[in-house]
């Protein structure tokens, strides 16, 4: 399959062009996942599963990366067995100009997926959990692209909220800071990943797909260009327990003090740690919620163009 051009710098396969052109659903995928979060092969069914379950409802699944220097929107066999079978750079917005000049591949991040989607008009994007402020964030200012690139991105990300092992509080009064809209999914609490509850209040609510695109309407009728977060909670019975996590933490946080571990390598730290304390139970809430993001954004795509037409 070759990628037809659409924009400059952008590869988009034909058919994620074609829907585009037509007013027909498109979401947006991210790759690190596929690249850096999922063991292999688990990956690759994870990849094809993500799409599968986009295709089923009449929305075209259009995933991201960076294949030998070109940001491609939506990924033919090839592509995919670069970003699940070899081991690539994982890239945010600022590593795109050296993977495009260097001719590399890379996967591409909330922040880098949502950038190179908006440059293909693409409004509706899933993925698991958006970055935030991390802890300790006023010692090692540690605070993920995801929020500037919202900030200037006029892509809806539909997620589970942001991981535990972050700051959210201060996750929330950054996107407030940035003018980022963040309207629940049926919920005036922010999740927080592996849970539905994170303890925070949110001032906005949407009830379905249909308000959100109607929300998604009004915000560009005001001409702001910000992204829009649309914070999903994973449905109750897939949750991690409550007590589990909170002990699995627990023990995450003094597991990086006891090895000493500072700044940046905390989070990778502590997401390791998780997985490995838990048994592979953390990652597999993680499939669940992203299947349910990917799910609810096929609809939300899916009442945008019933919108536009």
């Amino acid at each position: 399959m070759r990628y037809r051009l659409k924009v400059p710098t952008v590869n988009i396969a034909p058919e994620v062009a074609l829907a585009l052109s037509e007013n027909q659903p498109v979401v947006a995928l991210e790759s690190t996942i596929i690249s850096h979060g999922l063991p292999r092969p688990r990956n690759r069914e994870a990849a094809l599963e993500f799409e599968r379950i986009l295709r089923d409802n009449g929305v075209v699944p259009a995933t991201i990366a960076v294949i030998d220097g070109i940001p491609t929107v939506g990924l033919n066999p090839e592509g995919l067995a670069t970003i699940a079978d070899t081991d690539i750079a994982k890239a945010s917005v600022r590593d795109l100009p050296t993977l495009m000049a260097k001719k590399l591949s890379g996967a591409t991040t909330v922040a880098a997926t949502a950038h190179i989607a908006a440059q293909a008009g693409i409004r509706v994007f899933a993925t698991g959990g958006l970055g935030g402020v991390h802890r300790g964030a006023n010692e090692s200012f540690d605070e993920s692209a995801d929020l500037s690139t919202l900030a200037v991105t006029n892509v809806s990300v539909v997620s589970a909220g942001v991981k535990s092992v972050l700051d959210i509080a201060a996750t929330l009064e950054r996107l407030e800071t940035l003018s980022v809209p963040v309207v629940g999914y049926g919920t005036r609490t922010f999740p927080a990943f592996w849970l539905r509850d994170s303890g925070f209040s949110l001032d906005w609510s949407a009830a379905d797909a249909t308000e959100v695109a109607a929300i998604m309407k009004a915000h560009d009728d005001t001409g702001n260009g910000q992204g829009i977060v649309v914070a999903n909670p994973i449905p109750l019975e897939q949750q991690w327990d409550p007590a589990e996590h909170d002990r699995v933490l627990s023990e995450a946080f003094l597991a990086a003090e006891k090895a000493g571990v500072r700044g940046k390598a905390v989070t990778p730290f502590l997401l390791g740690y998780i997985v490995e304390a838990s048994g592979g139970r953390s990652l597999e809430v993680n499939l669940d919620l992203a299947r349910n993001n990917i799910r609810v954004a096929g609809d939300i795509a899916t009442a945008w163009c019933r919108l536009r037409a």
